[in-house]
């Protein structure tokens, strides 16, 4: 397993669900699912197996050295199963703020969706706030996942932004939401 020398802390649990630093071994489920799941990704276009492999090595094996990385990812867990994946990206250590950043299992969202959302930002929250010692965390999201923004509202987290019309998907332009929380709201 890798570590990540930012941290002090490796692993974070809650129940029978966990995030550890990301494992490689996760690496071809996380692109079945970024691929499948594009529509709500900043992602453009479907990832192939050699460029997801490339991306490992070139981008995510260096954060794991790196003192203050840009991002800091995490395999999420339950009973020990990887059903998801995310983290902190875009991370403004002078700021003290990051994005937050999570994709579950496809197979999963229509029976887990709100349970592993809020597991997971239960979990991240550690991470941020008391290791990483951000200030604010938030996500940017558009708006075409009512489900998501349930899950942020039982979370505590507070829309701060309305972008409106602000990308194209399919054809129609959409908005984007900003929820974030600060560190005095855990």
């Amino acid at each position: 397993m890798h570590i990540y020398t930012c941290l002090k802390q490796q692993e974070f649990h809650f129940d029978k669900y966990q995030i550890v630093p990301i494992r490689f071994e996760d690496k071809l489920k996380i692109l079945q699912w970024r691929n499948q799941q594009i529509y709500h990704l900043r992602q453009t276009e479907k990832i192939t197996a050699r460029e997801q492999e490339l991306y490992f090595k070139k981008c995510i094996l260096p954060i794991f050295e790196q003192r203050l990385p840009s991002q800091v990812l995490f395999s999420f867990l339950s009973e020990g199963e990887c059903v998801g994946y995310g983290g902190l990206v875009r991370v403004n250590w002078s700021d003290r703020n990051a994005e937050i950043s999570f994709l579950m299992n496809t197979d999963l969202e229509r029976t887990n969706f709100l349970n592993y959302w809020t597991i997971f930002l239960k979990l991240i929250e550690k991470v941020a706030f008391v290791e990483m010692n951000l200030y604010k965390i938030y996500t940017y999201a558009y708006d075409i996942r009512p489900l998501l923004f349930e899950a942020l509202k039982m979370s505590e987290y507070h829309q701060e932004a309305r972008l409106k019309k602000h990308c194209l998907i399919d054809g129609i332009f959409k908005d984007i939401l900003i929820h974030a929380k600060c560190k005095g709201q855990i």
